[in-house]
């Protein structure tokens, strides 16, 4: 039998203005861009695919399932900018098919940099997702996909997960498939579930390539690949953007065709059916332990961190950055904490990358700089005004519990009913 495995990451940053040298407001982040970028991405991508996921659901009687994780900054964004698509995935949420998971609430790095401020950040996010959709994640998957087993380790520690999500690289699993159910080395109660990258990037990055030996992809090609698994696995994890549906690949490649007529394709096989990455982990026992001593992703070709942390801007960004980390928690402001906190999401390093690859042409969409030393240069101006307004704050009271929440705006009440179209 194969289980597909759909897991959709939505994320959208909260993107700085520019800021001089000159500059002495913290207003950082701007607004403006911010809104803009999120309507035109909902109206291209998550509305029309919330919709037609929603139709597909329904349709199939809950055969068909998929799973998100949602960045809190994008939450954010949307109860402030686009609050028909929060609620079009809270419709989603209430149809029992969804599956939400846990990630980091600002989609950050510091998995490497702090441990207490990653625990606090993932318990927000869990808390966050409890309160929109009414499930507590049981899955998780870092920012980017970044994994080893020192954060399969951590995650057991922090308690109640009981599968992680990582790239299936070639380099970790050698002989072995991306499509059976594994385990982390010394982090018990875990499973391991591995991208099946070929067949994600068949859709994410090749799907409208002119190029490509397979292009145009029908359904019954892709169907036939995901049947081939029958006898070599058991589940396929198909892990990739949700911008892939209309930002990534426009609408007239035949991308939301091509989603639409899928779940049909899959399920006429009598062995095939659909999983949310909990119900995998709940369904097959692992096959066997896959040892990932060293940092992985699923970037670019490396599948390493060099997007964020390849050259010696991005290092001296982020270094300076957590550096700053017991300052801005002593001053026990919350503004001055959310802003540290927004200024950790990958993004702002990705936008200082001076590598060039095929994969990061989809991001130049919401690049907002001419360089990345353009980037640079304006992320350790916004920092500096940082510093000053850590020196002049003044310190909290000591408490003996860590700062866990952020402040969020308000966001529109849980929705129970599916029946009205967004």
């Amino acid at each position: 039998m194969a289980s597909v495995c759909f897991y959709f990451q939505v994320h959208q940053p909260h993107r700085l203005r520019h800021y001089t040298i000159f500059d002495s407001g913290s207003d950082y982040f701007d607004a403006y861009k911010n809104a803009e970028i999120c309507r035109k991405v909902a109206k291209k991508c998550y509305l029309p695919t919330n919709r037609l996921l929603l139709e597909l659901i329904e349709r199939h009687a809950g055969q068909f399932k998929v799973a998100f994780s949602i960045t809190g900054t994008a939450l954010e964004q949307f109860a402030d900018y686009a609050p028909e698509v929060l609620v079009g995935f809270q419709r989603l949420a209430a149809t029992g098919c969804v599956e939400f998971l846990s990630e980091t609430y600002h989609h950050s790095l510091s998995f490497l940099f702090s441990p207490d401020e990653f625990a606090d950040q993932v318990a927000a996010h869990r808390k966050l997702i409890r309160d929109l959709f009414g499930q507590t994640p049981q899955v998780f998957r870092n920012t980017e996909l970044i994994y080893s087993n020192q954060l399969a380790q951590a995650v057991a520690r922090i308690g109640g997960f009981k599968a992680i999500l990582a790239e299936g690289a070639d380099h970790i699993l050698g002989y072995r498939s991306p499509n059976y159910v594994y385990k982390p080395p010394e982090a018990p109660g875990l499973k391991l579930l591995l991208k099946n990258y070929r067949l994600s990037d068949d859709i994410a990055f090749r799907f409208s390539n002119r190029h490509w030996s397979e292009w145009p992809l029908s359904v019954g090609k892709f169907a036939q690949w995901v049947n081939a698994v029958n006898g070599n696995g058991y589940v396929v994890n198909l892990f990739v953007d949700y911008e892939t549906f209309g930002e990534h690949q426009w609408e007239d490649t035949g991308i939301f065709e091509f989603l639409r007529a899928l779940p049909d394709e899959i399920l006429r096989h009598p062995d095939n059916g659909f999983k949310t990455p909990g119900e995998v982990a709940d369904a097959y026992e692992a096959v066997d332990a896959v040892d990932v001593p060293h940092l992985i992703s699923w970037a670019d070709t490396e599948r390493d961190l060099s997007a964020w942390l390849g050259n010696a801007m991005q290092q001296n960004a982020i270094t300076e950055l957590y550096r700053m980390e017991q300052a801005v928690k002593q001053t026990g402001d919350p503004d001055i904490l959310r802003d540290w906190r927004r200024l950790q999401t990958s993004d702002h390093f990705y936008y200082m990358c001076t590598k060039y690859f095929a994969d990061g042409d989809v991001h130049k969409y919401f690049n907002p700089y001419d360089t990345p030393y353009d980037s640079y240069i304006n992320f350790m101006n916004v920092l500096d005004n940082m510093r000053s307004r850590c020196a002049t704050a003044r310190p909290a009271a000591p408490s003996p519990a860590r700062i866990v929440e952020t402040q969020s705006p308000q966001y529109p009440r849980r929705r129970t009913d599916t029946s009205v179209t967004v």
